[in-house]
């Protein structure tokens, strides 16, 4: 209530300030009254019922009990798409004190009736199951090839209600099972078989190889026994013959175990291979194989284009293994360390050894204490594999593999009180909160510690909550954030899949691509790790290159392949908005498009998507591509049409500020003898010009942005889409932040502290 108070009294101040009719002349639901029967139902009444919604009667007297549609109209108005274009609009003070009084009432009415909602039956997508996969068993597993793609819905691949399970994914649930249970335990019987890496394009220098190397590869690989293995590396190149040869480092764990000589046979106009291979003994379990070139025979190191005329470097092509040959054991692994916490005595019965590390198994897949109903059909899974298999570890295998197919591991599953009198709006367990931030952070199963704090009922306490979200956050598995909540929100996994029109981009390649996700990657995990103000990703005035990426921004004196965070200079970088790796995203692959920009700027920075267009609007004529003055061209003809005008006045404008920047990111002022146009108007008669002025006005509605931000988070968080009573926990994350100097941690702590991230309503019967 006091937040509320606080707000308008603001507004009113605001409104004084800009000579618009004093605070005192606003009457709370009578002046908001007047407001919507003088603006707003001339459409939106009992007759036309435009978009769906009636304003008439006296609705406003009764804020919360129409919670649904003043949602709408807060979002609408506030974003300035209501009153629409052309049509009678109040001042600039008066909106703001429509709007604040509106927030106000709708945030008091969600405090005196919460509705926490009921997020649904929670199938693990295959991040996260990968991730669970590696925190029980300590197996990195490829979930992408074994499992089929998930589905999104908001924006996220983790939303409950859209994670369906067909036939396919059963059968595959249980293959995966089958597999990952074999390679933990050691008992796989396999014959020889190889698998075969590609190391990326380009001939710059790889992570996890020395700073000496270029042109190379790294890559993790289980090896599921004691056994010898070959290692055979492709080289590729076509060097000049008068040279010295090549040399060609092949590591395991970052040790050098082979140094070749390169010879690779001239070629006429192509380039030539070359194998060289290694057999070799090597333990079971996880290892990273690295193969690179010495630099001194490989490319410059920013990763210059060479001449056409001028031969290849040599570099690494594919990466070769070779399998188990002669194999002596299943090794001492990590995962077998992690399973088998207990070994039974020779003659002794082996059932208390089995009882003691499936309880430890299941208790972390479970993420609850196991009962004997759990043990029960586990014992017998083991004592049957324990014949069929004829040993002590094929009887924990099988009981592994059931461990794995049970819905208690595969769901996330939340009960509902029994008692009639918790049957309404309640608080989760403990239990329950441990695996709803352990998911969120971590996109995996909670350690040990938040579950033996969550046993305790402890996590559920403010100041312990708050304890285990910073170290959940300082820890490494909090990369899961950037994978799949800045990979969904910015769209950075899109940019693996994105094919530049090479005819107009010769210069894009592999190693450009691989830079542009990786500035965006590491400048996010800064302001995680950092706990920076989430406004760094509007302004900021530095971000991460390498030399490749610095030569493509033109920013000197950045030398090597390694990332380093960059000062800059001047409004062309900085902040999300001009990291290559999205303005390639939100274009198309051979031009520009405004639009595109123009509604990424509206859904993921400003929260004001705007509506799908009309089915009958025409395409833009081929001519728009052929330069950007032209499409400039199309577009003002496209807003000519009222009912395009309607959204692309919202859209160009944003699109247009980023104009200078081309379809794969890089900074230009003109394009085929025209001097590019960044200009734009907003409505209200905001001018903009390129990206200076883009960020100001943003900044200018931070507010806007935060929310924006806040309201991603909460849904990625909770796993389901957001609804009309969730806003004002939206609106109270982005209040939370500001008293933080918007730190992200602050809106972290907002959304695991709120009613929806604790509390939820019983299921539907």
């Amino acid at each position: 209530m006091c937040r509320a108070v606080a707000i308008f009294v603001f507004v009113a101040a605001l409104s004084a300030q800009v000579s618009q009719p004093p605070s005192a002349a606003w009457s709370g639901a009578a002046s908001a009254q007047n407001v919507v029967e003088r603006y707003c139902v001339v459409c939106h009444n009992d007759k036309l019922k435009t978009a769906g919604v009636s304003l008439d009667g006296k609705l406003l007297a009764d804020v919360g009990g129409h919670a649904a549609i003043f949602e709408k109209v807060l979002r609408k108005v506030r974003s300035g798409e209501m009153p629409p274009l052309g049509m009678p609009r109040p001042t600039d003070g008066v909106l703001q004190a429509f709007t604040g009084w509106l927030e106000s009432e709708l945030d008091r009415t969600a405090a005196v009736n919460p509705n926490p909602g009921a997020p649904a039956v929670h199938r693990l997508n295959r991040a996260e199951y990968g991730n669970a996969i590696r925190d029980l068993l300590a197996l990195d597993i490829d979930s992408s090839s074994s499992l089929p793609a998930d589905d999104s819905g908001y924006g996220f691949d983790n939303v409950g209600d859209v994670l369906t399970v067909s036939p396919l994914h059963m059968e595959k649930y249980m293959s995966s099972a089958r597999r990952v249970s074999r390679l933990a335990i050691g008992t796989v019987k396999t014959s020889p078989s190889v698998e075969r890496y590609t190391a990326p394009r380009g001939y710059g220098q790889i992570d996890g190889l020395p700073l000496s190397e270029r042109a190379g590869i790294v890559i993790k690989h289980y090896f599921p026994l004691d056994a010898e293995y070959s290692l055979l590396v492709r080289v590729r190149g076509n060097p000049p013959a008068n040279v010295p040869p090549a040399q060609l480092d092949l590591r395991i764990d970052g040790r050098r175990v082979k140094l070749f000589e390169v010879h690779i046979d001239q070629a006429e106009e192509k380039q030539a291979t070359r194998n060289y291979e290694l057999r070799l003994p090597v333990n079971a379990g996880s290892h990273f194989i690295g193969a690179g070139i010495l630099a001194e025979f490989a490319a410059s190191e920013d990763g210059a284009r060479k001449p056409a005329a001028q031969p290849a470097p040599a570099g690494v092509d594919t990466l070769t293994i070779g399998g188990p040959f002669h194999p002596t054991g299943p090794g001492n692994t990590d995962s077998r360390k992690r399973i088998f916490i207990c070994r039974p005595a020779s003659g002794q019965p082996e059932e208390p050894c089995a009882r003691q590390i499936l309880t430890s198994l299941a208790h972390q897949a479970y993420r609850r204490p196991a009962g004997e109903s759990d043990l029960a059909p586990l014992l017998r899974l083991f004592a049957a594999g324990r014949t069929s298999g004829g040993s002590f570890d094929a009887g924990i295998e099988l009981a592994l593999r059931g461990i794995l197919v049970s819905p208690d591991f595969l769901f996330r599953v939340e009960h509902d009180p029994q008692s009639k009198a918790a049957s309404g709006i309640h608080r989760i367990s403990d239990l329950e909160l441990a695996s709803r931030l352990s998911f969120f952070l971590w996109s995996s199963i909670p350690d040990e510690e938040l579950l033996q704090l969550a046993e305790q009922n402890k996590l559920s306490d403010p100041d312990v909550l708050q304890k285990q979200v910073g170290r959940m956050l300082a820890d490494p598995k909090s990369r899961a954030l950037i994978e799949n909540f800045a990979g969904q929100w910015l769209q950075l996994r899109n940019v693996a899949e994105w094919h530049p029109d090479p005819d107009k981009f010769p210069d894009f390649n592999e190693s450009l691509r691989i830079a542009m996700r990786r500035e965006a990657e590491l400048f996010f995990e800064n302001i995680v790790h950092e706990d920076r103000s989430v406004l760094d990703f509007i302004s900021a005035d530095y971000t991460y290159l390498n030399a490749r990426l610095a030569r493509y921004y033109d920013i000197p004196g950045v030398s090597g392949d390694y990332f380093r965070r960059v000062q800059l200079k001047g409004p062309e970088r900085g902040g999300i908005l001009t990291q290559a790796a999205i303005l390639m995203v939100t274009a198309y692959p051979n031009r520009t498009s405004p639009v595109l920009r123009g509604k990424w700027i509206l859904e993921n920075v400003l929260g004001a998507p705007p509506p799908p267009p009309p089915p009958d609007v025409p395409q833009l004529s081929d001519s728009a591509v052929s330069s950007p003055k032209n499409l400039r061209e199309q577009l003002e003809k496209h807003r000519a049409n009222s009912a395009c005008a309607v959204c692309h006045v919202r859209l160009d404008p944003l699109g247009f500020a980023l104009e200078n920047y081309d379809a794969v990111g890089k900074f230009r002022t003109n394009e085929g003898g025209s001097e590019i146009d960044a200009s734009g108007s907003l409505p209200g008669g905001i001018k903009v010009n390129g990206p200076g002025d883009l960020k100001k006005v943003l900044l200018d509605r931070h507010d806007q942005f935060v929310e924006c931000l806040a309201e991603k988070l909460l849904t990625y968080a909770l796993g389901r889409g957001l609804e009309y009573y969730d806003m004002p926990v939206v609106r109270d994350m982005r209040r939370q932040a500001t008293q933080k100097d918007y730190r992200f941690s602050s809106l972290v702590m907002a959304a695991v502290s709120s009613v929806p991230f604790q509390m939820r309503q019983p299921a539907p019967r």
